[in-house]
């Protein structure tokens, strides 16, 4: 690799939702746009997060010059605090999303210089210009990104959409990227999630009107469950409530801090008059009652969820409550908020949701945005982000009928390096990346190996064997007793547990005959005798954990 090519290395976020992160090195420098976690899939027992590896930059941390971040969801922010305890270097950001990780750091106690920055705004360093260019998104303060070299630019939408008539007033920055496409984009990195749904996003506004007439007909208290970062559906949600005389109060961690945050800095607009805590809702009539909660997508821990199968503490499902469910299903989450809506529904409540009414709209832009992106930034090689493979296909073929020539049409796996110049670009090398898993306080040490065997334990159970040995004697003095846990039903099935004692009775006879007393070789006689026994006899592969004690 030549360095005095530009690299552009994805370290996350490709062929996969969530866990956006981007490293681009230009000589002795390199900058990191994004750092963002992925949720864990129902394969990772256990897991709470999954963080990209970032064994390169932390390689290379000499070199790295700071974290530019397009906007605060989750899965462009959230790893910050796990990556900067390896490389503390400069964050940038817009006030927003340096509020929402302000918040993590302090959490985390880490001490890292944060700068803010506004759209418009451009960052210098030696070998890089960084421009931030405002965009519309579903969540404020988001931005697009330009990164200015010798060898060219490159534009990084970030995820957006384009929103004419956005809450804020403030739209999307084309005229920029107008320009920009003028002087000449060398690479286009876009927003690919919503690529293959045809024609253009709805506008947020067109919520607000949903929202107004589910108001004006609500004789009980209204529930919403929504993203806690959407701080535009909350302000709709909150001059609804207003309109028709509601106090609003807020359920959930990530609602209270998100919307603490915004009204602190001036994003989310509710007069202090119509704000109520959850301890206070009972001293108003239901009619008068809006709480904003979490668990729009099913989570089980989550506001929604706990007041559906009555595990709340604070609020009980009550004669015509209407429950509002504005969110989308994220791919893997449908069943998790069918269960929930089914529970609602049992309950006596109301619920609409997205199948029934308008009430959610996407922030990614759809093949029209895309295609307007494409257009204005005609740029001379196209390289699709932020999605599932199937969505990278989709977005590059579209920049191919659009025009661009198949050979300048990248589509990468994470740790791929795409180096590029004036004049070309290529794949070349690869960089040791992967997933980095969170589980309580522990980080990286539930691997592959770990998470095969809890899915081995959640499959098939565990039987534990437990036997005393006299050392001197070579004879068993206590058990051998057998212990299952998800396996079989221990009163129901003496017969096969008593024949499973036998057996290791008689597999440690033959040992101590012979007086091997070694704890390895007893285990492993054991575990593959009673492994060969179960599979023959019921076709079940539990974990068999033999404990062999001495005295």
């Amino acid at each position: 690799m030549k360095d005095d090519n530009i690299k552009v290395i994805p370290l996350g976020g490709l062929g996969q939702i969530g866990k956006n992160i981007t490293a681009f090195q230009y000589k002795d420098e390199i900058i990191v746009i994004d750092c963002g976690i992925s949720f864990p899939d129902e394969e990772m027992y256990g897991v709470d997060l999954v963080i990209p590896d970032v064994s390169y930059l932390v390689k290379n941390k000499e070199k790295v010059k700071g974290f530019f971040l397009t906007h605060g969801h989750e899965d462009h922010i959230g790893a910050l605090p796990y990556i900067l305890k390896q490389i503390n270097v400069p964050v940038y950001g817009t006030r927003l999303t340096l509020g929402l990780v302000e918040n993590k750091l302090e959490e985390h106690k880490i001490k890292c210089e944060l700068n803010t920055v506004e759209a418009g705004d451009k960052i210098d360093l030696e070998n890089f210009q960084v421009e931030f260019i405002r965009n519309t998104h579903s969540i404020a303060d988001s931005c697009s990104i330009a990164i200015h070299t010798e060898e060219g630019i490159i534009l990084h939408t970030g995820d957006f959409k384009i929103d004419y008539t956005p809450i804020d007033g403030l739209v999307m920055d084309l005229e920029r990227i107008s320009e920009l496409g003028s002087e000449g984009i060398l690479l286009l990195m876009a927003d690919s999630t919503n690529v293959n749904r045809p024609g253009h996003t709805m506008p947020e506004k067109n919520i607000g009107k949903t929202f107004d007439r589910i108001f004006s007909k609500a004789v009980g208290r209204v529930i919403v469950a929504t993203f806690a970062s959407n701080i535009h559906r909350m302000q709709q949600i909150a001059d609804s409530s207003i309109k028709y005389g509601r106090k609003i109060t807020f359920s959930g961690r990530s609602m209270e801090n998100m919307s603490k945050v915004a009204m602190e800095l001036g994003y989310l607009n509710i007069p202090e008059e119509h704000v109520i805590t959850l301890d206070e809702i009972n001293n108003y009539n239901n009619e008068n009652v809006t709480i904003i909660t979490t668990g729009s997508q099913g989570e089980s821990m989550a506001g929604l969820s706990r007041i559906a199968f009555s595990n709340h503490r604070k609020i009980k499902i009550e004669p015509k409550d209407l429950f509002i469910i504005s969110a989308s299903p994220i791919p893997g989450n449908g069943k998790l908020i069918a269960k929930v809506i089914n529970e609602l529904f049992k309950k006596g409540a109301e619920v609409i949701y997205e199948d029934l009414e308008e009430v959610h709209v996407s922030g990614h832009a759809y093949e029209e945005e895309l295609e307007l992106i494409h257009t204005l930034a005609h740029p001379k090689f196209f390289m699709p982000v932020h999605g599932e493979y199937r969505h990278l296909k989709h977005h590059a073929d579209l920049a191919c009928r659009l025009g661009m020539d198949r050979k300048n049409v990248f589509i990468l796996e994470t740790g791929n390096v795409l180096e590029i110049s004036k004049n070309s670009a290529r794949i070349n090398g690869k960089v040791r990346t992967g997933d980095i898993f969170v589980d309580g306080l522990g980080v990286g040490d539930v691997g592959n190996i770990v998470l095969r065997d809890r899915r081995h334990l959640a499959q098939d159970g565990m039987v534990t064997i437990v036997v005393t040995l006299e050392k001197q004697s070579y004879s068993i003095i206590a058990g051998p007793d057998v212990i299952t846990r998800g396996f079989v039903y221990a009163k129901q099935s003496e017969e096969l547990i008593g024949e499973v004692k036998k057996l290791v009775e008689e597999e440690l006879n033959k040992c101590l005959e012979k007086e091997i007393i070694e704890w390895n070789v007893l285990k492993s006689n054991i575990k593959k005798t009673i492994e060969r026994f179960l599979y023959n006899k019921i076709k079940r592969r539990p974990v068999v954990l033999p404990i062999i004690m001495e005295i």
